[in-house]
């Protein structure tokens, strides 16, 4: 409580130094002069004061008055304040730190506001030029020439180093300031960063999963039309795919907008896992419905993968088969995983040539793809085959740095 109180006290009193700076220091010349009109009349055991009372108070009043400008000329309140003090101490006065108050102040001021070469050239010169008054005063005749010495350098060097850790301890501090600031700065873009880089992942996963099931959904619609007449039954078939295509699409839909949500609240308990590879088959199930015959092939042992790469592996194939539905006049497309080492290739390719509509496309799915393999430190081509059709191909790590695995689960 006392610390607190404390506290407060100097905050007011910092608060009110700041706000009237011209009081403060009249108050410490005022107090200045006090000093020096009490050092004017000290002496020697045995000895009177010099006979220059006036001459002495106009020189300690001018050392005084001149501190009032010590905030915007420190040097000119040193030379000023030196010359009267080394004038006073010539004429006879005693060698006193009342005495010296007024360039004592000074000195602290200059060091605590000028760099270390003014500080150097102007206090030395001062302590020098005072320190050879006291040696040759007349009023220090019975003391020795090392306590004159040692007196007047002991008290001027005083304000020289507490200046100079005045100085330090305001740069200390606005270092510390300004280290908070940056701080608070990075804070801010981190956060922002953030923000972006989910905002991002969340319209890759609505673009994937919107794409993927509404290609799918329109081809089932569109093939059970044709055969409507037909072939009732197989249309009847292709309708009864397509309610499980758009069940699908709204569970998945469901799942990637409550990531929107707060992790903590109860409505986010129910959502459903990512899905990975292991749901390719009514991945190839709902395309064959489309239309689409896929095969999938294997090579090498199959090998464990991280949720965010199986997702990415997953989400790839799948928007590589919807871009054959929507942009390619295929019948067939083949997957190929191939399990090497550390990482994972797998090919997307069909034969069929594209659509003339998809020349006109501009869509993000090639870049969707890129972008969940950069993201976890894979590698996508995607182009034409030499051979005719289009071919995907991308290389994926079995598991991720966790640096870049943290922003790929969904």
């Amino acid at each position: 409580m006392n610390i607190s109180l404390e506290r407060r006290y100097q905050d007011r009193l910092e608060q009110f130094s700041a706000r009237h700076v011209f009081l403060v220091d009249l108050a410490m010349v005022l107090g200045l002069m006090g000093c020096t009109a009490l050092g004017a009349t000290l002496t020697m055991p045995g000895a009177g004061p010099p006979d220059h009372d006036k001459t002495a108070t106009a020189l300690m009043g001018v050392a005084c008055l001149v501190l009032l400008k010590h905030r915007t000329h420190p040097r000119t309140a040193v030379v000023v304040a030196g010359a009267c003090t080394v004038t006073a101490v010539g004429l006879g006065y005693l060698v006193t730190p009342l005495l010296l108050a007024p360039v004592m102040a000074a000195l602290y001021w200059l060091a605590a506001q000028t760099d270390r070469r003014v500080t150097r050239i102007h206090g030395l010169s001062t302590l020098l030029a005072v320190t050879l008054a006291a040696v040759f005063s007349g009023s220090m005749n019975h003391v020795s020439l090392l306590l004159r010495t040692i007196g007047p350098i002991f008290w001027l060097m005083l304000p020289l180093a507490a200046g100079k850790m005045t100085q330090l301890r305001r740069a200390y501090l606005r270092s510390l300031q300004a280290r908070a600031e940056h701080a608070e700065r990075t804070r801010e873009e981190e956060a922002r960063l953030r923000v972006t880089e989910e905002r991002v992942r969340i319209a890759r996963e609505l673009h994937d999963v919107v794409a993927h099931h509404m290609a799918l959904a329109n081809a089932q619609a569109g093939t059970a039309a044709h055969l409507a007449l037909t072939s009732p039954e197989q249309s009847q078939k292709i309708l009864t795919d397509l309610t499980g295509t758009t069940s699908s699409a709204l569970r998945e839909l469901k799942a990637t907008l409550g990531l929107l949500r707060d992790d903590d609240a109860p409505s986010s308990l129910g959502l459903e896992p990512s899905p990975g590879l292991s749901r390719l088959p009514e991945l190839v199930s709902a395309c064959e419905s489309a239309g689409l015959k896929v095969t999938v092939d294997t090579e090498g042992e199959p090998q464990p993968l991280s949720p965010g790469v199986d997702l990415t592996a997953y989400r790839i194939v799948q928007e590589a088969l919807t871009n054959v539905t929507k942009h390619a006049t295929a019948e067939a497309a083949r997957i190929l995983l191939t399990y090497t080492g550390s990482r994972l290739l797998i090919t997307v390719s069909n034969d069929g040539p594209s659509k003339p509509e998809a020349a006109r496309g501009r869509g993000f799915g090639v870049m969707g793809m890129r972008e969940r393999a950069l993201s976890i430190g894979g590698e996508l081509c995607a182009g034409p085959r030499p051979q005719g059709g289009f071919e995907v191909t991308t290389a994926l790590p079995l598991q991720p740095s966790v640096h870049l695995a943290e922003g790929t689960t969904a």
